[in-house]
């Protein structure tokens, strides 16, 4: 979920704006009335520009826009679309509500099993689809988080991730959950059956919460952000199996002034499938507070992806960005060679000062349109050479091609990273116009798959197309494509502004089907309705 405007439309449209706005301060106790002050984070997005991620931000927005519009989603009808070449995921609402910031995981041990999830602004969730035969035909359901201690629906959610686990033989999604009495958690859901049915919401396995049950208190000058879920699947690793979630962790002053916002990670070895919620995590900081800072420097970071190798190394990239702004500062990466438990003491710059440097807007609007496009990193590492490589938006070039995706690759563990490279080209030049929202995976040859979306096409600089890009040798040369059949205008893609298309895509890979999945809105243009029409897009390539 980063920056840019992610509505988690709340049920019945007035309760949940009630929920959103439920005046809150300090140290709260559960049940006290009278309270004066606003929650936290709602003043931090009142105030600051960026830090915490716009899918958040767009709680308010969306439940404002919805209750304004008078419309509230019919019934959701979990259904199958046939089909694959450019193919929509997801059933719909009647009427139709935006879908966006999609992941993706495959099931290792029979690729043909995938799930693939997104934020759902008629649930106040996840919308999770399943296939069973590699895309031919997908099946709809979702998860809707609660919060267990309140017996409650969360106020927002969202923020995709999945990842499946080869010892659990079970997918695993998570998902923030957010009101505005201050609550902020994140939570981990299990499916055992290729993702059709999932962990009842009340019971989800809470990596990491800002309740403390022995003094029923929120602390409301924290709240957690965007996390990324994976697993240790390496039976060679003395930790196979263990489950790490990343997140920012946002610590929030009375006025809404972030001082300091570093990576964390949470782990466990054992997510029951009776009752996930029983699961004990432990917590570490990637990145260490830092009390009295200004909210920049080492103290403010987002976008933390953990990958694992072959030896049980954990492995985290992230940004060094300001915690009230969109200023990404530089790349970072850091290892553990302890399952977790501890990080190396220096961090290790992925980017050259010469070679990357971020969109110069602290909104990072990459006009004409008017949704955000932040860095949006991703993350991989190759299962046969242990390259690790690291794509993400670079506007190095930004007065002769706008946005780029580049590329920077390690082939010694991430202690040194190679130079960036431009990924989106044309004729062996960077692609013009802006390119944004890339993701990578690797299939078990070690074959690099990566996506992003891209707009060479529209001179405007306006429609999106989804792009596709493959490497069979260990990152060296790629090969690109365009894979959408159809281009869309993003401003009829989200509650009548355009404002936000999510933050990122996904895609997995295997030597059996490649699953590249994106948001897309060539039907917002049938959008009888107002909210605008996003949809999940795949274009499975069986191999």
């Amino acid at each position: 979920m980063h920056r840019v405007m992610r509505v988690l439309l709340i049920g019945v449209t007035l309760g949940a704006l009630a929920v959103l706005t439920a005046p809150l301060g300090g140290s709260a106790a559960i049940g006290a009335q009278g309270a004066s002050t606003t929650a936290r984070w709602i003043l931090h997005i009142q105030n600051y520009p960026g830090g915490i991620s716009a899918g958040v931000r767009a709680t308010y927005a969306a439940a404002l826009e919805k209750a304004k519009l008078g419309v509230s989603p019919g019934a959701f009808l979990p259904g199958t679309v046939f089909g694959r070449n450019n193919l929509q995921m997801n059933t719909d609402y009647s009427p139709a509500m935006p879908q966006n910031e999609t992941a993706v995981a495959l099931d290792n041990t029979n690729p043909m099993v995938a799930v693939a999830a997104s934020n759902d602004y008629g649930n106040n969730g996840l919308r999770v689809m399943y296939t069973a035969d590699g895309g031919m035909h997908w099946g709809n359901t979702e998860i809707i988080p609660e919060v267990r201690w309140k017996g409650e629906n969360c106020g927002g959610g969202g923020d995709p991730a999945l990842a499946f686990s080869i010892r659990d033989d079970a997918f695993y999604a998570s998902q923030l959950c957010f009101s505005g009495d201050g609550t902020s958690e994140v939570h981990v859901f299990k499916s055992e059956d290729g993702g059709r049915t999932w962990t009842p919401g009340r019971r989800a396995a809470v990596a990491v919460s800002n309740f403390d049950p022995d003094s029923r208190t929120i602390d409301t000058s924290l709240f957690y952000d965007h996390e990324f879920i994976t697993i240790d699947n390496s039976p060679r690793s003395p930790y196979f199996g263990r489950v790490y979630v990343t997140y920012a962790k946002f610590h929030i002053e009375p006025d809404g002034f972030s001082d300091y916002c570093p990576i964390q990670i949470a782990y466990t070895d054992a997510i029951r499938t009776i009752d996930p919620s029983v699961a004990v995590w432990s917590h570490t900081g990637v990145v260490p507070d830092n009390p009295g800072g200004t909210g920049k420097g080492p103290t403010a970071n987002q976008d933390g992806i953990a990958r694992t190798e072959a030896n049980g190394a954990v492995d985290v990239t992230y940004v060094f960005e300001d915690c009230n702004t969109g200023l990404d500062r530089h790349l970072a990466f850091n290892k553990s060679t302890n399952g977790g438990a501890s990080f190396m003491p220096n961090l290790v710059r992925i980017d050259n000062r010469r070679q990357v440097h971020d969109h110069p807007n602290l909104d990072d609007h990459l006009g004409p349109t008017p949704f955000r496009a932040p860095l949006g990193p991703g993350f991989e590492i190759s299962p046969t050479t242990g390259t690790l490589a690291y794509v993400y938006q670079n506007n190095v070039n930004r007065a002769q091609s706008g946005a780029d995706i580049s590329i920077s690759l390690s082939h010694d563990g991430g202690m040194t990273w190679s130079d960036a490279r431009f990924l989106s080209t044309q004729m062996g030049n960077p692609a013009p116009e802006d390119q944004f929202f890339p993701a990578i995976a690797a299939d078990e040859n070690g074959r690099f798959f990566a996506i992003w979306f891209d707009r060479r096409r529209d001179p405007a600089n306006t429609k999106i197309d989804t792009w596709e890009a493959t490497s069979g040798n260990d990152g060296a040369t790629w090969n690109s494509r365009r894979i959408s059949s159809v281009s869309w205008d993003p401003f009829r893609g989200f509650f009548q502004c355009g404002c936000f298309i999510g933050d990122y895509n996904q895609i997995a890979a295997s030597t059996t089907a490649v699953y590249p999945v994106w948001t897309d809105g060539r039907d917002s243009a049938i959008d009888q309705t107002g909210i605008g029409e996003t949809d999940i897009f795949t274009n499975v390539e069986i191999r």
